[in-house]
């Protein structure tokens, strides 16, 4: 009988296949564990701090500015909040919305909130809670504003959700002194614009609004999220042409949150913000002031200028408006009744005037130098118009006999007609620009009117497509007519005759040291220049500008009369001391009133007076001391 031998190979060629694929997939797992542990750390380390770190922008405070003397013209204020921490809040919400839960379960599922809808619930009855206690402590009645509180859980978790905004001071003293330190309730401190004087140089200052994207240059990580606190940003005036300037520098933190999105403990990284820098304006406020509280419910502009400098010292427009009522927004009823005043434009750089008769210094000068009016030999005999061709154009008298001298005494029109005349339209217009009428002053300012214009033939060819007359001329030379100006303008125009030059270049920023500017001379004969400064001295003393006279001060000064559409302006403008000239003043003032003619002899002369007189008295009395302080 044989015997069945039962055989065993312990390498079976089908099981090697297995053992190979199965060591090749953990090589492989191996390798790939490897990779992402050895090469691929520094990727889920930067996804691991993208998720769980978060940045925080805080704005910086503004620089001041000041007037010429140290003195204040924006500051900053406190403003006192009181903010909730939300993240110490995350048990408080967690039982709420137990307990939330717990009362909607007896209702039908179908009728009961979704998760989302209790959280809010639960969100809003704690945080109702906290603002119970600030009401009980301020005798206040304050309903959390659900809707508001739901977007900044949302939007800014990060940031302190504010409670009550914009407190009392007495408010403020009593909360500090009835929060436990270790609330979630804090008063919270930030700055805000301050207008120490009110609507004073409105336009000129400017307003801020609110700035949703502070920046913060070299801090932290930019891919970070990123949460920031509303900053501000200039809107007109200084702060909007000098914001970068007045910014400062932003702070920040940077926090690790939980998956929620709450903090966690104290920030890795933070860095405090940097008030802005200071600017120092060349306005002299109790000039401004002097100015305005003569305005007062009048509507027009009235500037005044450093002649030897051409720093402003006055910038005055009206109707204007209170900067405070801008802090810490504008109501839309204010903005309304801004906007019904005529308040919102700035009329010593946007105004748009024929200069009246203050134009009849450029006719004299421009008649002067060429030949067409001598001093003493040019003369008409006025008797109150004069025909060009077949039109009569009138005169405010009837002057009997008028040389160069009287004519400005008086302002005579006739004598400009004839003289303008004979001079010519583009000698009048080529004289004009180089006064500067022909283009902006390009003050540091935004908005400042662009286009403006002198009539001459080929502009009116070139803009209206019509030819020019001698009546045209006529009305040109007594600053009538198509030729457009700011008071800025006139008043540059005045200071450069008082230097004897011919173009001045306006600033807002006041440096001690400046150096005097110096541009093109008139081009006047010593006795030329000096009749027309006689005529104009002569105006101030007992011509037409004699109600801006002040005693003790000699001055040179010319009226105006024009008309814009249906609106009479009165026009004044002055430089003093004839001796030594040092300030140079245009106004000009629109006639609001129905029946009542406008004369600068009778509308600009007290503003013009009283630039003058407070100018003269603070000349004569100690100079300041440079003051400089902060308003907190």
């Amino acid at each position: 009988m044989s015997r069945l031998i039962e055989t065993h190979s312990s390498r079976n060629p089908r099981l090697l296949l297995f053992y190979g694929i199965i060591s090749g997939l953990l090589t492989l797992l191996v390798c790939g564990l490897a990779y992402r542990q050895l090469f691929k750390t520094g990727l889920y380390s930067e996804r691991e701090r993208l998720q769980n770190q978060r940045r925080v922008i805080f704005p910086r405070p503004r620089g001041n500015i000041y007037d010429r003397d140290g003195r204040v013209l924006v500051g900053n204020r406190a403003r006192f909040s009181v903010v909730l921490d939300l993240a110490q809040l995350r048990g408080e919400f967690r039982a709420e919305y137990r307990k939330v839960e717990r009362n909607y379960s007896s209702m039908d599922r179908a009728e009961r909130p979704n998760f989302d809808q209790l959280e809010r619930i639960s969100r809003a009855s704690v945080v109702q809670g906290y603002l119970d206690k600030l009401n009980f402590i301020l005798g206040r009645n304050e309903l959390v504003r659900a809707t508001e509180l739901n977007r900044h859980v949302s939007q800014t978790l990060l940031l302190p959700y504010v409670l009550l905004d914009d407190l009392a001071p007495e408010e403020y003293a009593r909360l500090i002194e009835r929060l436990p330190v270790t609330s979630p309730l804090q008063v919270y401190t930030s700055s805000t614009r301050y207008y120490p004087f009110g609507s004073a140089a409105a336009h000129t200052l400017g307003f801020i609004g609110i700035n949703n994207d502070p920046e913060a240059e070299d801090f932290g990580d930019e891919d970070l999220l990123t949460f920031k606190m509303k900053g501000s940003s200039g809107r007109t005036g200084l702060e909007k042409v000098f914001d970068e300037q007045l910014q400062g520098e932003s702070g920040g933190a940077v926090y690790r949150v939980d998956p929620a999105g709450y903090k966690v403990d104290r920030p890795i990284e933070q860095r405090r913000p940097v008030q802005g820098h200071d600017i120092s304006t060349s306005l002299d406020i109790e000039l401004q002031q002097a100015a305005e509280l003569a305005m007062v419910g009048r509507t027009g502009a009235a500037v005044a200028l450093d002649i030897k400098t051409g720093e402003v010292l006055v910038l005055a427009s009206k109707p204007d408006y209170d900067l405070n009522t801008f802090v810490p927004r504008l109501t839309q009823d204010e903005a309304k009744a801004i906007e019904t005043s005529g308040g919102w434009l700035n009329r010593t750089i946007q105004g748009q005037y024929p200069p009246g008769s203050t134009f009849k210094v450029i006719t004299s000068t421009a008649g002067l130098r060429s030949g067409a009016i001598e001093p003493g030999a040019s003369k008409v005999i006025c008797p109150g118009y004069l025909m060009v061709g077949n039109r009569r154009f009138p005169c405010d008298g009837i002057h009997g006999e008028v040389d160069l001298v009287k004519a400005i005494r008086v302002s005579c029109n006739t004598f400009f007609y004839r003289y303008g005349i004979e001079t010519g339209p583009d000698l009048l217009a080529a004289e004009a620009h180089r006064f500067g009428f022909d283009h902006p002053t390009g003050i540091e300012l935004p908005y400042e009117f662009s286009s403006p214009h002198v009539a001459s033939p080929a502009w009116k060819k070139a803009n209206m497509h019509l030819p020019w007359t001698a009546g045209d001329t006529a009305n040109t030379s007594i600053g009538q007519g198509d030729t457009l100006v700011t008071p800025l303008q006139v008043a540059c125009m005045v200071a450069s005759f008082a230097r004897g030059e011919t173009e001045t270049k306006p600033t807002l920023l006041h440096d001690p040291k400046r150096a005097p500017q110096h541009t093109t001379a008139i081009g006047l004969a010593p006795a030329d220049y000096n009749a027309i400064l006689e005529g104009l001295a002569q105006c101030y003393q007992f011509g037409t500008a004699r109600l801006a006279n002040v005693e003790g001060l000699h001055a040179a000064a010319k009226t105006g009369t024009a008309q814009k559409g249906r609106i009479d302006l009165a026009w004044m403008i002055a430089f003093a001391p004839i001796e030594n000239p040092q300030i140079a003043i245009a106004v000009v003032m629109e006639g609001t009133e129905p029946d009542v003619s406008y004369h600068g002899a009778f509308f600009a002369a007290p503003i013009v007076k009283s630039i003058l007189t407070a100018w003269k008295e603070k000349s004569e009395r100690e100079p300041l001391k440079p003051v400089s302080f902060k308003v907190d």
